[in-house]
């Protein structure tokens, strides 16, 4: 495949609505590779970093092992993300704390319209494609009811740990690598090193997520060439169990004082917008939910008269 400049620009806006996803606890990086057509490409990419790779680098230089390991590619990807990371982290960080019902809302309706589109991509429909939808909706349903842990701070290590698990998350649709790090603790911490260059932070977090990231892509890959119909309905499944975490009203159950002496929510429940206590900016909040809904079927239309 032959790209040029614009191609990669438009990859590189692909990684920036990635990263955007990713910083949200709650939404999935995954879910955005996948309906903006990248997603079996990415994980080809990541998967061909190997000892193969060195094999060609050695024998072959270093053009060669660049072209293998679709570098292009992931330069233009991983670029984007990282912008979008270190430039909305705070943006997002102020809407979650200042306008949750409205952010909420947005994700939500890109969310559902997720669920549609991967949906559609199951070819052949039988009992044990339902079963194991079923079952992902369910697991990732429990893991939004999970109890966060409320470690402030953590060693290197922990954080090494942090990344590479949450990584796995983030390339999966449906499971949100940023909700995996709040209920490890790890969220606020990362956050706070991103918004303040904490710089031995933030190298032992993406170093855990490139050990994390090489290792499940690999698995994900093989799945995805084998199981393709019973893949995609765990991933669907997963999206729709998800979207408990992400419904914009929430009644506040426990909470917490954290290291600024500020009380925050802990544990939270979904509630329908009538019993919201305060403002439920119901008019907003559908226009909202409408507008990422929409944005997911014009992701699609443009993916399909590309194709």
């Amino acid at each position: 495949m032959v790209r040029g400049i614009k191609d990669y620009l438009v990859i590189g806006l692909k990684g920036m609505a990635m990263g955007a996803a990713d910083v949200v606890p709650g939404v999935s990086g995954g879910t955005i590779a996948f309906i903006s057509g990248i997603y079996e490409e990415l994980l080809g990419s990541i998967a061909n970093v190997n000892l193969g790779l060195l094999k060609t680098l050695k024998s072959d230089g270093i053009k060669a092992a660049w072209k293998q390991v679709n570098g292009s590619f992931l330069l233009a990807l991983f670029i984007g993300i990282f912008i979008s990371i270190i430039s909305l982290a705070k943006t997002i960080k102020w809407l979650l704390e200042n306008e949750p019902v409205l952010l909420w809302s947005f994700f939500f309706g890109l969310v559902l319209a997720s669920i549609i589109y991967i949906g559609k991509q199951i070819t052949k429909w039988n009992f044990i494609t339902y079963a194991i939808l079923i079952v992902g909706a369910f697991v990732a349903y429990f893991i939004t009811t999970l109890n966060p842990l409320v470690t402030e701070s953590s060693s290197l290590l922990f954080m090494f740990l942090a990344g590479a698990i949450a990584i796995c998350a983030m390339i999966l649709p449906g499971v949100s690598g940023a909700f995996i790090l709040v209920l490890l603790g790890a969220y606020k911490p990362i956050l706070s090193a991103v918004n303040d260059r904490d710089i031995k932070t933030i190298a032992a977090v993406g170093l855990g997520a490139i050990v994390g990231l090489l290792s499940f892509s690999k698995i994900l890959k093989w799945m995805f060439a084998n199981y393709k119909n019973y893949t995609l309905a765990v991933l669907t499944g997963f999206i729709i169990g998800s979207l408990n975490k992400i419904w914009p009203w929430k009644e506040t159950i426990t909470t917490r004082i954290n290291s600024h002496g500020i009380e925050v929510p802990l544990k939270q429940v979904s509630i329908s917008p009538n019993s919201f206590d305060g403002d439920p900016k119901l008019l907003m909040a559908v226009v909202l939910a409408v507008l990422g809904f929409a944005l997911i079927l014009l992701m699609e239309k443009l993916a399909v008269k590309k194709a």
